[in-house]
């Protein structure tokens, strides 16, 4: 039996940031057109934290929502109906099994039927 005493990790210590760093990053946040994600991967952050801050910079603005701070909004998004859709190619599938080629031409009105067919073909 090995009685050798296992060796600890070392504990991890929560980061502290500055209070002047937080701004920085929240303001970066706030920029048009620029992600949390991305300004916490820049500064080696979490992003959900970074998120946190940003929305507790928020809350605290109060009811007066600052220009930093745009409310969500919702973007209108128009969508055409086709009424003659433009007929559309075929559905073209090539399997391959060592020596065997099999391709196989299916239109693509009938994609279910093919893709059960493609289910079972490929068990």
């Amino acid at each position: 039996m090995n009685t050798m005493q296992l060796a600890l990790p070392p504990t991890r210590t929560r980061r502290r940031h500055a209070p002047e760093f937080k701004a920085q990053a929240i303001s970066a946040c706030l920029q048009p057109g620029v992600s949390i994600a991305g300004v916490a991967l820049a500064n080696q952050l979490n992003a959900n934290m970074l998120r946190q801050w940003v929305k507790a910079h928020c809350e605290q603005q109060g009811s007066v929502v600052a220009a930093n701070c745009p409310p969500p909004t919702l973007v209108p998004v128009s969508v055409q109906q086709i009424s003659d859709p433009q007929p559309s190619s075929d559905i073209q599938i090539e399997i391959r099994r060592q020596q065997t080629v099999v391709q196989v031409t299916w239109p693509t009105s009938q994609s279910m039927v093919c893709a059960q067919w493609l289910r079972e073909v490929l068990r």
